[in-house]
Parts: structure tokens; C-alpha cells; sequence
């Protein structure tokens, strides 16, 4: 199965050349380290840049530059910084072309949890509703299972929800699945992970047509 660079890893192989793409607190951040040489993709991150580039090296971080998420973060040439108004009708106005989020929890008709957990302290939403209503293209980075291994693919969620019927493809540690109308299609398995391992894995109902690909990462 794959850790959490190679769930960004696979995911890099869904961003297209000319691409805005904004990235999501967690797993997703990890995706603008493996995105191609050879095109031209402008990463978004909600409290104010476009042109992130990957994390910088130990030794050269920038305390003032950072995502969303607070972590220290380089800019490429031609970056530009904005505040949170500009940032968020950059993402209201449609002009991001993919967004890559984490989840707590994804149902079959993709819906989204992502936010809170009943009973425990949350600073926020942050950008995720913004984010949801938002964008056409979202994929959800996340483990198949949660600790307990139960699974966090689900018919329906029981968190509190962020987005209604929003997410179109979810990329695991187990395999990589499109939200269709009759459940989760399962595009690609990760290597060494069977079929099997991922129907005991999703409680959602799990299409499987013909042979089923390994993931190339």
C-alpha cells in the first residue's frame, strides 16, 4: 500500500500542464513535489499566494512564507501575494481548475466531511466550504481506513458535512476510485493490494469492472 507521499504522488499524475490548482491542508500539500518538469502548473493556497512551489530544503525555510496550513512553503519565480478577499474570488469565481483536499470521511454519492469532529475544539472551517461550493474538479487525498481500520469510504457520512455531492475521484493509500451514480468505481489498485483488501476495506458500495490496474508510481 502507499504512505502519503505516494497517495501525492499519484494524485501529481492527475495535474495537466497550464493547470491552478489549489491545495488543501495534509497529504495535499505534498503533491507539488512530484508534479512533472516538463509543465506549467500555478499552485493556490487560500491565505494568499499563487506560484508555491515544494518545500523548501532544511536549513533554507522562510518563517514569512508559509500555506495554509502554516508550513514553510518556497514561491517560483513570478509569485505573487494577496489577501484573503482576492484569495477567496480566486476560488468563488471559479478559476482554480483542480482542487486536492483531505477527508475524514467521503460517502458514495460524494459527499464530503472534512472539517469537525462532534466534541472536539476546531478553530474553523478555514476555506473548505469556499472550496466545495466552489470547485469542479476536486480529488480527495486520504487512508482508506482510520485508526480503529474502519473504513472512511462510506454510503453515508456521519460527520458534519462540507459539500454535498462534490467530489468526482479519491486517491488512498489502497487505490484510486471515481464517485459515479451507482458508488465508488475502483480505477487502480496500489501495488501489492488485492481486490479483496479493498472490498473489506469501503463500506460504500464498490464497483469493479473487468481487470483492475496497478497504480504506476
Amino acid at each position: 500500500m502507499l504512505d502519503k507521499n505516494g497517495i501525492a504522488k499519484r494524485i501529481a499524475q492527475e495535474v495537466e500542464d497550464g493547470y491552478y490548482v489549489n491545495l488543501g491542508i495534509g497529504i495535499p500539500t505534498l503533491v507539488a513535489n512530484y508534479v512533472r518538469e516538463d509543465i506549467s502548473v500555478e499552485f493556490q493556497s487560500e491565505n494568499g499566494i499563487l506560484g508555491m512551489g515544494p518545500f523548501p530544503i532544511e536549513g533554507e525555510e522562510d518563517a514569512d512564507l508559509i500555506n495554509a496550513g502554516k508550513q514553510t512553503i518556497t514561491a517560483l519565480p513570478g509569485a505573487s501575494y494577496f489577501d484573503s478577499a482576492t484569495s477567496f474570488a480566486m476560488i468563488r469565481g471559479k478559476h482554480v481548475d483542480l482542487t486536492i483536499l483531505g477527508a475524514m470521511e467521503v460517502s458514495q454519492n460524494g459527499d464530503i466531511a472534512n472539517w469537525k469532529i462532534p466534541g472536539k475544539m476546531v478553530k474553523g472551517m478555514g476555506g473548505a466550504m469556499d472550496l466545495v461550493a466552489s470547485a469542479e474538479n476536486i480529488i480527495v487525498a486520504m487512508m482508506h481506513t482510520n485508526r480503529a481500520g474502519e473504513s472512511k469510504l462510506l454510503k453515508r457520512c456521519s460527520l458534519p458535512l462540507t459539500g454535498v455531492g462534490c467530489v468526482k475521484k479519491i486517491v488512498t493509500n489502497l487505490a484510486v476510485l471515481e464517485v459515479t451514480d451507482d458508488g465508488f468505481l475502483l480505477l487502480e489498485r496500489a501495488p501489492g493490494v488485492t481486490v479483496e483488501e479493498i472490498k473489506a476495506a469501503t463500506e460504500g458500495n464498490l464497483i469493479i469492472k473487468g481487470e483492475v490496474l496497478e497504480m504506476n508510481v
